[in-house]
């Protein structure tokens, strides 16, 4: 047994969260005992405490929880009265403080298996996603078993569940239970750390072997998500709080590097990364030089204070250089070799993150990438204009609707000194018109730039491949936005569709 309803009650109070408890057992031998949390009612099992939580929570979850054999519940103190309705005989913890009430019992509930594993954060605007798997593919080598759990963007894998992620970073109890599958399973893990996930506690206490911070943009700045660039900035600083070794890149960003480095300070050890020369203000480096693009990819060699030795990815752009250098610098940390790295770098494929296809001729080249916010567009978008020098290029992308609204401003005027065309579509319009969040795309596009709106997603790829076909020269289509994603989020809710890369190779297969 992990613990005990009455342990739980005594952390919460030690911490000054507890407000009350009801139903615990009152004579010191009897123990209501508890081993995992859960804040899903479909997931619970014999023994968990369920976390009544969110704006959407419904009395009727935990009457579910308790049939499933959850063996009492936290809840937060203006839902008690209803609660207590509905389940009058069940034990229960109320808090103040829900979030970190929650985040607090569920790591001791799952027995804190980040005691036993090592655990590598990466946190950025960008990049994420991509560093994630780099080293991923680091740590697993070439055995048919994998080394490293994920939790991110993408999927989650932690030894016992495999599936698409519905979070970057799961709520904390979610995030416990895959803790404690990989632990079980004697794997590390491996996740992206998003600022919601910072900023609402949903790892809280959460040891860190490894945190990384790759770069910093105006991104989530929002009424839905961070108020201000200031907010969004001190959630993502707060990755650095309880890690052991921080993980910063030196080239990038000095508006922001000293508060940035300041924060990372704050862990016992630093490592740097850059693309460039290394500085001298931090305890190691990882840098690269003779970075060259190849057909497939980009070629590069790897300095670290131990060794140098040359490498390559099947990723285009210096930024994904600049990914590949995080993720050296995260396993070794690890304790992966060179050989392993070099290797994992060389193997890996991140879906829909500047995947390449060309067409039979290779008049058309194909980009699909999931930038879809200013920097990632204009990143994406510089790449391939260094890349494809002579290129006739269009870029299709659009703009979600509902939240980040800044981004319909800022891509236009990103994408436009890069692009000879844009063609603006439909990118999770959600509740709001794709029509109107063109129009603003339009209304946002510099002066002189050629553009049109072309509404359907597919009619637009259809359309930026003819353009490509018809034209004078070899030509680039960057399908950006939706990356490797598989359903349009529309009014009236989600509709399927076939990812971007599929797509795309289909179209020009029928060529």
């Amino acid at each position: 047994m992990n613990t005990t309803l009455k342990k739980l009650a005594a952390l919460l109070q030690h911490e000054g969260l507890l407000v009350n408890t009801k139903n615990l057992p009152i004579f010191p031998e009897e123990h209501i005992y508890i081993t995992g949390a859960d804040c899903d009612s479909r997931v619970v099992e014999p023994g968990h405490l369920f976390v009544c939580k969110g704006s959407t929570f419904k009395p009727a979850f935990l009457e579910s929880a308790l049939k499933a054999g959850a063996s009492g519940y936290l809840c937060d103190e203006p839902l008690a009265a209803e609660l207590d309705k509905t389940a009058p005989n069940a034990p229960a913890l109320i808090t103040n403080n829900i979030r970190s009430a929650m985040s607090l019992v569920s790591a001791e509930a799952w027995g804190h298996p980040d005691k036993s594993m090592q655990v590598a954060g990466i946190t950025g605007t960008k990049g994420k996603t991509t560093v994630a798997y780099f080293v991923r593919a680091i740590m697993d080598g070439d055995k048919p078993l994998s080394r490293a759990a994920t939790l991110g963007t993408l999927e989650t894998y932690d030894g016992v569940e495999h599936c698409a992620s519905r979070n970057t970073t799961p709520e904390a109890p979610d995030l416990w239970r895959h803790l404690a599958h990989a632990a079980d399973c004697g794997l590390d893990m491996v996740m992206e750390v998003s600022s919601q996930g910072l900023k609402y506690q949903r790892v809280e206490g959460l040891h860190y072997d490894v945190a990384a911070f790759l770069n910093i943009g105006v991104d989530h700045v929002s009424p839905l998500e961070h108020p201000t660039f200031e907010d969004y900035l001190a959630s993502k600083l707060k990755i650095f709080e309880n890690a052991q070794t921080a993980i910063v890149n030196a080239s990038y960003d000095p508006i922001h590097a000293t508060q940035i480095l300041e924060a990372a300070r704050a862990c016992p050890k630093v490592v740097s990364f850059c693309v460039s020369d290394p500085i001298d203000d931090v305890q190691a480096n990882v840098w690269a030089s003779d970075i060259c693009p190849q057909p497939d990819g980009m070629g590069f060699t790897i300095h670290t204070p131990q060794w140098s030795a040359p490498a390559s990815i099947a990723l285009t752009g210096l930024f994904n250089v600049e990914n590949a250098l995080a993720a050296v610098a995260i396993a070794q940390e690890l304790g992966c070799s060179e050989q392993q790295i070099v290797e994992g770098l060389r193997r890996c494929r991140v879906p829909g993150r500047m995947d390449v296809t060309c067409s039979a001729d290779g008049q058309i080249t194909a980009i699909i990438d999931y930038a879809h916010n200013g920097m990632a567009v204009q990143t994406a978008l510089d790449t391939v204009r260094k890349s494809y020098a002579n290129h006739y290029v269009i870029a299709v992308f659009g703009a979600t609707g509902g939240k980040g609204a800044e981004r319909r401003f800022e891509m236009p005027p990103a994408a436009a000194p890069y692009a000879d065309h844009l063609i603006y579509t439909e990118d999770d319009p959600g509740p709001e018109p794709v029509e109107r969040i063109c129009a603003q795309m339009v209304e946002a596009t510099p002066a002189g730039t050629s553009c049109e709106v072309v509404l359907d997603r597919a009619d637009a790829i259809r359309r930026a491949l003819s353009m490509a076909r018809a034209a004078h020269k070899p030509a680039v289509v960057c399908v950006l936005g939706k990356g490797h994603e598989t359903r349009q989020l529309r009014k009236d809710g989600p509709a399927p569709m076939v990812p971007d890369g599929e797509f795309v190779r289909q179209l020009l297969a029928n060529e």
